[in-house]
């Protein structure tokens, strides 16, 4: 293959990959507009967790016999994924925002990449950029307009508290991601998700015994809109079709396009995209949900997406580069040796 062809082709496999991932964004995006008229209907937020991840997981199960082997080689890698990225993410994402607003709860779960960069240099004693801290002072700076916190915090503390575990949970996400694509003992992101999922299943239907929902509220159809609309006697959709679109869209189609995604660009480059997710839900929950939110939280919101995009774009360079920006006279020494001069062969 001629490289002029090699090089349209990472072209159009990036191209692809880009649409894959603002796919992905959308598709999870979608997931709080789906399940908040569910939770408003009776169901718990644990529920509805569960029927995601239950549903998802018995999608995703010819996928987990098929790299079965990764269970026996990396069980605390599927174990922690599934806790955390699965079951944690979801559980503390959907009980926030049956307190607090889609957008909101979005936005407060994006300060994930800042909190990963707090795990790299004070966890890993690694070293970060100053462009990095930026991000980290405008995501947080954008979370105190989000929240108001000049007006002594204008939404329920408990559901920002629960946003916020949300966010935690998700940098083990990219904590565990990061481990398992690492090394000869790298782990297909496949096994990782489809067993994520299983164990999320699992563990989810110990805590939120399934048992004692109100399974008759997924027979009848659940009010969808704004609430003046709805209180006008708007009609309301299927709630088992909000089930549907819970499970194949926003956790199944989100998570294997995302998955795409990252293989055609990189981890990095989808992150970006990622948190293209925030502006999504916010959006659809303004148009479908009539939630909207005021000029401070708009701002805000625009912040905290400006520093998750500075912080998730930033890599954290190698100790061997960050000692040898900081050793200027190691580095001249090693150019010196490169020069012909100084070679071994003269």
């Amino acid at each position: 293959m001629h490289s002029s062809d090699r090089m349209s082709g990472e072209t159009a496999g990036r191209r692809t990959g880009l649409l894959l991932a603002l796919l992905s964004a959308l598709s999870f995006g979608g997931s709080g507009v789906a399940a908040k008229p569910l939770i408003e209907a009776g169901l718990s937020p644990l529920h509805v967790v569960w029927l995601r991840a239950a549903g998802a997981a018995v999608v995703m199960l010819p996928v987990a016999i098929r790299h079965r082997a990764a269970l026996r080689r990396r069980p605390g890698l599927l174990l922690g994924f599934g806790l955390l990225a699965v079951a944690g993410v979801q559980a503390c994402y959907f009980a926030a925002i049956s307190r607090i607003p889609v957008g909101v709860a979005l936005l407060v779960e994006y300060l994930a990449p800042a909190l990963v960069l707090g795990w790299v240099r004070f966890v890993q004693r690694r070293p970060v950029s100053r462009a990095a801290a930026v991000g980290v002072v405008l995501a947080v700076g954008g979370l105190a307009c989000v929240v108001e916190i000049w007006s002594g915090l204008r939404f329920d503390p408990i559901g920002l508290m629960l946003a916020l575990g949300a966010a935690c949970c998700q940098v083990g996400y990219f904590v565990l991601s990061a481990h398992g694509s690492e090394g000869e003992d790298a782990t297909d992101p496949l096994a990782v998700i489809s067993f994520g999922l299983l164990i999320g299943a699992a563990v989810l239907t110990v805590v939120a015994r399934p048992w004692e929902m109100h399974w008759q509220v997924l027979a009848h159809q659940v009010a969808f809109g704004d609430k003046a609309t709805s209180a006008a006697g708007a009609a309301g959709v299927p709630a088992v079709l909000l089930v549907v679109w819970v499970v194949l869209v926003a956790t199944v189609l989100a998570y294997l396009t995302g998955v795409v995604s990252v293989r055609r660009l990189s981890p990095q480059v989808a992150g970006v995209v990622a948190c293209l997710e925030a502006v999504c839900a916010t959006v659809l929950a303004w148009v479908l949900l009539g939630e909207h939110l005021g000029i401070p939280q708009v701002i805000g919101g625009v912040l905290v997406l400006t520093g998750a995009l500075i912080a998730q774009t930033t890599t954290p360079k190698p100790p061997a580069e960050f000692v040898m920006e900081s050793l200027p006279e190691v580095r001249e020494d090693v150019e010196e040796c490169r020069l012909p001069g100084r070679s071994a062969s003269a």
